[in-house]
């Protein structure tokens, strides 16, 4: 798990996750889930190991997750990189987006601000993937960070379920990534959230997916991390933004480098 996806498979781990991976033991034929992690390490088979990574990864997200960053960013950053850019686009990546909340505020923040907002959404999982792009959420997903007005606003009745409207599902595209590999294209972006993925990462996975981070990062853009996510003595290309908890810009140091 550490070398695919950068987390650690510890006994730990794996005893709290372990009503997730039953199901897939079940599925597979194995009498319990030690016997599938047992044979699993004996014999590595890919199919079977993503499906035990995509059962152990951390899913939990809600709209808007914490405010303060998205208040930043649709306050304070779109007007500022609106006005830099050509034509006044922004570009973003949703980095770890999960099962797409996080990317669904994002859109709805350009939105509100009049702001056109290019926003790419990526994750590991790809039945979290499919769920975001299927922009179908229950009343209580829903209800997790939207007031009702924003509900109607932004999202419509369908059947049991509440989703995306066309106008916002239009400035979403969402794909399935791995962040420790090698970039499919050279885009570079304004603004990357990253938001509560390497915390549970292992140590030289992180400084890893940093780098490919600052890679994709434009000079002059910004990066969103968890709010409890901390970067001292880890890396010295990105700096926290004073006041602005979990925000950070690259090291004048790094863009000096680039340049």
């Amino acid at each position: 798990m550490a070398t695919r996806a950068g987390y650690r498979l510890t006994r730990d781990r794996i005893h709290l996750a372990e009503h997730r991976l039953g199901p897939i033991a079940r599925r597979e034929g194995y009498a319990n889930v030690e016997a599938l992690l047992t044979n699993l390490w004996a014999n590595p088979v890919a199919s079977l190991g993503w499906a035990v990574i995509e059962a152990l990864l951390n899913v939990e997200t809600w709209f808007r997750r914490d405010r303060s960053p998205f208040a930043a960013f649709e306050k304070e950053l779109l007007p500022a990189l609106s006005r830099a850019r050509p034509g006044g686009r922004v570009s973003v990546w949703s980095a770890g987006c999960s099962t797409g909340q996080e990317a669904w505020s994002i859109a709805m923040a350009g939105l509100d601000a009049g702001v056109i907002v290019d926003t790419v959404a990526t994750d590991l999982s790809q039945r979290a993937i499919e769920k975001a792009r299927s922009g179908l959420y229950t009343g209580f997903e829903i209800q997790r960070g939207l007031t009702a007005q924003a509900m109607l606003r932004w999202f419509e009745p369908a059947e049991d379920n509440w989703r995306a409207r066309d106008e916002l599902a239009d400035r979403v595209r969402f794909a399935r990534a791995n962040l420790l590999d090698e970039p499919a294209d050279e885009a570079r972006f304004d603004v990357i959230f990253c938001r509560n993925v390497l915390g549970d990462m292992e140590p030289s996975r992180r400084a890893r997916v940093l780098d490919g981070l600052e890679r994709r990062l434009v000079d002059d853009g910004c990066l969103f991390l968890g709010l409890d996510e901390q970067l001292e003595g880890e890396t010295v290309a990105f700096r926290p933004v004073s006041g602005r908890q979990g925000l950070y810009v690259k090291s004048p140091a790094t863009v000096r480098r680039a340049a």
